[in-house]
C-alpha cells in the first residue's frame, strides 16, 4: 500500500512538472507583468491617499487626505457636474449614434461607406481643437454663428453660448461622443440577422417601426454595453471642460485633481483621495454593466447568412443621407473650418478690425524651439508606444486566441481594465506610484513615464483589434509548425507574426494618434522638457494665447488626420475593422 502510494504521488508530481513547463512558466510571468503594469498603480493611488507627507520629512499615515478633499470649496458641485455631464452627453449620443449606425449598416442610403469613414475620422481628432473651433462659432461675444443670427431683425442677442452646461455638452457631442456610437453600433447592426427585420417587413411594419420594435430591442445588450461603457469614459472629460468650465466656475474632478496636483505645493493625498473615490465609483459601474449582460443572450448572426438587399427608404432616402450628411459635417467640417481660419487672425474672434488675417502666427509658432521639442516629444512618444503597445498587444492577443492557457481568461479580463478608467485618473494612478519610487527609480517626469502610460490606456483597442485578426488564422498554420519541430515561440516568430504584420502597422498607427492626441493621461506626467504638442495647445489656451494654440491645434490635426487615414485604408485593405 506505501509503494503504491508513493508511485501514485511520483506519477502526479511528474505530471504536475510536465505541464509547467517552460511555456507555461513564460505565460505566468508575462501575466504577472502585465498585472504588475495595470494594478500596482492603483494600488499605489490607494496608497497615495492615506499617505501624508510632514514639513519635517516625517511620514503619517490617516485620512486627513480624504477629508481635505472632501472639505474642498466645490467638491460636491464638481461630482454633481462630472456625472450630470457624462449622462446627459450618453443620452443624447445613444439615441442619435443608434440612428446613425442603423441609417449606415441596414439602409439604401447613398454614400453609406463614406459617411462611416467620416464618423471614423471624427473619434480621433483631439477634442481641444475642436473645442477651439466651437470658442470661435459660439462664443457669446464675438462667435461668428451669434454674430449672423444677431443680425435678424428680431434677434437682440446671442442665442449660444459655448461656456455654459450645454454649450460642453455639445462640444464633447460634436469630439467624438456621437462618433464613437458609431463606431461601435454600426458593425453591430451590420451582423443583425436579416430575417428577422424580413419578418417584420412580411407584417407590414415600415422600416423606422422595424427599428424600434425589433433591432433595438434584440440589440439592446450591445446598446447597454456602449451606454455604460461610454459613460465610463466621459468620465475622463478633461480638456473641455478646464476650457470651457473654468471662465463659469464648473469644475468636474478631474479638474478638481488637477487644481490639487498643479497648485504649490502640490496636494498628494487630497488628488490621490478623489482619485480612489472615482475609482470605486467606477467599479461599481463596470460590476453593474456585468450584471446588467449576465443571462441575456440574444442571437443576432445565424449561419441562415445576411441579406444582401439593404433596407429601401423609399422616398426618405435622400432625407436620411441629408440627416447623416448634416451631423457628420457638424462634428468634423465646422469646427475645423473655423479652427484653420482663426490660425490666420491677428486676435482670435475679432473679425471686425481693419486688416484681421495675418500668417504671422503660422511665422512665429513654427520659428519657437519649444514646438520643435514638443513635436520631437510626440513623435518620440508617439512611436514609442506604438511600439510597446505591439509587443504586449500582441502577446496578449495570441495568448488569449491562440493557447489554452489556464489564465487566459483573466487575461483578457486585465486587458479591458485601462478602458474602464479615466484617463486623468489613470494618469494620477501613475503619477502616485512614480512619485513613490521616485527616490529609487527617479522615472517620474520622463519620457519613459508617458510611454508606458500610453501603451496601458491603449491595450484595450490594441488588443482587440489583433485578437480579431488572429480568429481569422486556422489552427492548421501551428500544427505543421509544430510538426515541423518548431516551438512555439518560433511558431509565434516565424509563423504568425509575419502574417501578423499589416494588422501590427494599423495597431501602431492607432497607438501613434492616441499618444498624439491624448492629454488627460499625460497631463500629470509630463514636464517642460517632455511636453507634447497636445500639451503645448494646453498651455497656449490655458495662458490666453489662442492664436499660437489654434496654430498648434492645425498641426496635430493634419498628423492625425494623415495617420487616420492611413490606419483605414491599411485596415480595409486586409479586413481589419
Amino acid at each position: 500500500m506505501k509503494i503504491d502510494t508513493l508511485e501514485l504521488a511520483r506519477t502526479q508530481s511528474k505530471s504536475i512538472f510536465k505541464r509547467f513547463d517552460g511555456r507555461t512558466l513564460f505565460l505566468s510571468l508575462f501575466l504577472a507583468l502585465i498585472t504588475f503594469l495595470v494594478f500596482t498603480p492603483l494600488l499605489f493611488l490607494l496608497y497615495g491617499s492615506i499617505e501624508t507627507v510632514r514639513p519635517d520629512g516625517t511620514t503619517d499615515y490617516s485620512l486627513a487626505g480624504w477629508r481635505q478633499a472632501f472639505a474642498n470649496p466645490g467638491i460636491i458641485g464638481a461630482i454633481y457636474y462630472s456625472f450630470a455631464l457624462a449622462i446627459a452627453r450618453q443620452l443624447i449620443a445613444i439615441v442619435i449614434g443608434v440612428f446613425l449606425a442603423w441609417l449606415i449598416a441596414r439602409t439604401d442610403i447613398p454614400l453609406r461607406g463614406w459617411l462611416e469613414f467620416s464618423f471614423w475620422l471624427s473619434y480621433f481628432i483631439p477634442s481641444l481643437p475642436i473645442a477651439l473651433g466651437w470658442i470661435l462659432l459660439l462664443d457669446p461675444k464675438y462667435g461668428l454663428i451669434n454674430q449672423w443670427l444677431m443680425a435678424v431683425p428680431f434677434i437682440t442677442g446671442p442665442l449660444f453660448n459655448v461656456y455654459s452646461f450645454w454649450g460642453i455638452v455639445w462640444v464633447h457631442l460634436s469630439a467624438s461622443t456621437i462618433a464613437i456610437k458609431v463606431m461601435l453600433l454600426t458593425p453591430a447592426f451590420r451582423n443583425l440577422d436579416a430575417a428577422l427585420e424580413e419578418a417584420s417587413h412580411v407584417a407590414g411594419a415600415g422600416a423606422l417601426k422595424t427599428l424600434l420594435r425589433i433591432a433595438v430591442p434584440i440589440m439592446m445588450p450591445t446598446i447597454l454595453v456602449a451606454l455604460i461603457l461610454g459613460l465610463i469614459r466621459s468620465l475622463e472629460a478633461f480638456e473641455i471642460e478646464l476650457i470651457l468650465g473654468r471662465p463659469i466656475g464648473l469644475h468636474v474632478f478631474s479638474t478638481k485633481i488637477y487644481s490639487f496636483m498643479t497648485i504649490e505645493p502640490p496636494q498628494y493625498a487630497p488628488a490621490s483621495a478623489l482619485g480612489s473615490f472615482f475609482l470605486i465609483v467606477l467599479g461599481m459601474l463596470v460590476a453593474f454593466q456585468r450584471l446588467c449582460l449576465r443571462e441575456r443572450m440574444y442571437t443576432t448572426v445565424t449561419g441562415r447568412g445576411f441579406s444582401a438587399r439593404p433596407i429601401r427608404l423609399g422616398s426618405w432616402r435622400y432625407p436620411a443621407l441629408g440627416f447623416v450628411a448634416v451631423v457628420s459635417l457638424c462634428i468634423t467640417v465646422m469646427p475645423l473650418a473655423s479652427l484653420f481660419l482663426a490660425t490666420f487672425m491677428k486676435l482670435f474672434g475679432y473679425f471686425h478690425i481693419a486688416d484681421p488675417w495675418t500668417l504671422e502666427n503660422w511665422q512665429q509658432v513654427l520659428k519657437d524651439p519649444i514646438l520643435l521639442r514638443s513635436l520631437q516629444n510626440t513623435f518620440v512618444l508617439g512611436i514609442s508606444a506604438a511600439a510597446l503597445g505591439i509587443l504586449l498587444s500582441s502577446l496578449i492577443a495570441y495568448i488569449i486566441v491562440k493557447t489554452k492557457f489556464f489564465a487566459r481568461g483573466f487575461l483578457d479580463f486585465i486587458s479591458w481594465i485601462p478602458w474602464s478608467i479615466p484617463g486623468i485618473l489613470l494618469g494620477m494612478a501613475l503619477a502616485s506610484s512614480l512619485l513613490l519610487i521616485h527616490t529609487v527609480v527617479p522615472l517620474y517626469g520622463t519620457m519613459t513615464a508617458l510611454v508606458f502610460a500610453m501603451a496601458i490606456a491603449g491595450l484595450p483597442l490594441t488588443v482587440q483589434v489583433i485578437k480579431s485578426f488572429l480568429m481569422q488564422f486556422a489552427d492548421e498554420l501551428e500544427e505543421a509548425s509544430q510538426v515541423a519541430g518548431a516551438s512555439w515561440l518560433t511558431t509565434f516568430r516565424r509563423i504568425l507574426l509575419p502574417l501578423l504584420l499589416p494588422c501590427m502597422i494599423v495597431v501602431g498607427l492607432l497607438e501613434f494618434i492616441a499618444s498624439a492626441r491624448n492629454i488627460s493621461t499625460v497631463v500629470l506626467l509630463a514636464t517642460g522638457k517632455t511636453r507634447t504638442l497636445a500639451l503645448l495647445m494646453l498651455d497656449y489656451t490655458a495662458g490666453a494665447e489662442l492664436e499660437k494654440a489654434t496654430v498648434v491645434g492645425a498641426i496635430i490635426v493634419l498628423m492625425v488626420l494623415a495617420a487616420a487615414i492611413v490606419a483605414r485604408v491599411l485596415g480595409g485593405k486586409f479586413g481589419i475593422r
